[in-house]
Parts: structure tokens; sequence; C-alpha cells
């Protein structure tokens, strides 16, 4: 906790808000969120059965 006369000295200074989607440049097509991510089995010719 700082004293008084260190906030006088240096105030606190705002936290800068920073946006995440800054190389998105506005177009959240470009975002391409994976809503699944799974392994499928091979179908018949390459099953092996």
């Amino acid at each position: 906790m700082p004293t008084i006369q260190q906030l006088i000295r240096k105030p606190r200074q705002p936290k800068v808000k920073r946006s995440k989607s800054l190389h998105l440049e506005q177009c959240p097509q470009k975002r391409g969120v994976c809503t699944r991510v799974y392994t499928t089995t091979p179908k018949k010719p390459n099953s092996a059965m």
C-alpha cells in the first residue's frame, strides 16, 4: 500500500484496455473458431475388416 506522499509524486496509472481482436480488422469471419475437433474412423475400403 503506497503512502499519500508516494501517490502525490507518482499517481496510479489506469489500466490500458487492449482489444483481443486487433488483428481481425473488425472482420469476425477471420476468427475461425473450431467448435469440434475429432478424428474420423476409416471408411469401408480402408477399414481392414
